[in-house]
Order: C-alpha cells, then structure tokens, then sequence
C-alpha cells in the first residue's frame, strides 16, 4: 500500500506548485510598470507612445499651393513584447496656438494591428498645400498624433507650408490613413 502515501504526496506537491507563482500581485516593480501591463504587453496588450521608436517623415511635400504631400510616420516596437493597435491613430495640427483634427481618410476602415517586437508601421498623413497667408489656408507649425485608445500625444514641428482649408473654411484638407506593415 505503499503507492497511496506516494499518490498523495505527489498530488499535495502539484497543489502547492500550483498555489506558488512569480507574479507580484500587480505591484510596481521599480520599473514603473505592473506585473498586469507587463503580461498584457507579453501577450498583445495595446502599444504604448513611451514603448515605440517614432520617425516623423522624409515627408514628400507638396510644393505649390494645390499639390498634395505625404507625411509617413512610422512607429518601431521597442518594447521586448509583442503590441496592438486597434483602429486609426488621431493626428491635429496646430496652427496659432489652435489644433485643429485631421480627418480619416474616408476609404480606409479601422483595423487591429499586431506588432512584434522590432516589427514597424507606418501611417500617413495626406494633405493639400494651401496658399501662404491666404484666409482659405492653415498656417500649421507643428502637429501631434496619439495611438488608438490612448489620449498621450506625440508632437512633431510641421515644416510642410500652409494646409489648404475645405470648402467649409475650417477643416484641413487633410487626412490620416490606418496603420500598414512597413515596406507593404
């Protein structure tokens, strides 16, 4: 009857392995994130501004009032861990001390990206040149985009000339398509 006592201790072994783990509870590990957002990040949690290698251009500017110029922006995960990002990033453009939002470009539809560790994306910012000092234009100075879900901002100086203004007189003409592996 010796195989009962064995059974029991191994069965009393895997119940308190079971019990014992490395997490700490959520607490903060000195390294100014949880033990939570550390396993959500390792397995897909949304990427982070602070966690991401950002490159702002070589832009393809427009250079006349009525061309068109792109502005790629692309995003590096640095994190160690694998990151998402679920839908369109937001993108305002500040012009005498007043930010204005740039549209999505009304053809691309929100999506979930994954991105790997060291993987990037690229996402780009079209917009028409306007003319300098004109009422129809927007003398942008620099702008600032945010990640899906999150209100952190990132700001980059706007060196690209006036934005050309719709028809409505307010709204840049302008607008931000949704995340793309880089190179595609």
């Amino acid at each position: 009857m010796r195989a009962l006592p064995l059974a029991a201790a191994t069965l009393a072994a895997a119940f308190l392995l079971t019990a014992c783990s490395d997490d700490d509870g959520g607490k903060d590990t000195g390294t100014g994130a949880s033990a939570s957002a550390s396993a959500s990040a390792k397995s897909g949690g949304a990427c982070a501004l602070d966690e991401l290698g950002v490159q702002v251009g070589p832009a393809n500017a427009a250079p006349a009032a009525g061309d068109t110029g792109n502005v790629p922006v692309t995003l590096t995960n640095k994190s160690g861990a694998k990151c998402t990002l679920d839908s369109l990033p937001g993108v305002d453009l500040i012009a005498g001390g007043n930010s204005v939002t740039v549209e999505a470009d009304p053809a691309v539809t929100a999506r979930k990206t994954s991105l790997a560790q060291g993987a990037s994306v690229v996402f780009t910012l079209t917009y028409v040149r306007g003319e300098k000092g004109s009422d129809r234009s927007l003398a942008v100075t620099s702008g600032e985009f945010s990640l899906p879900g999150s209100t952190k901002t990132y700001p980059f100086k706007w060196t690209y000339g006036d934005v050309a203004l719709k028809k409505d007189g307010e709204t840049p003409d302008a607008a931000v398509a949704g995340f793309q592996e880089a190179g595609e």
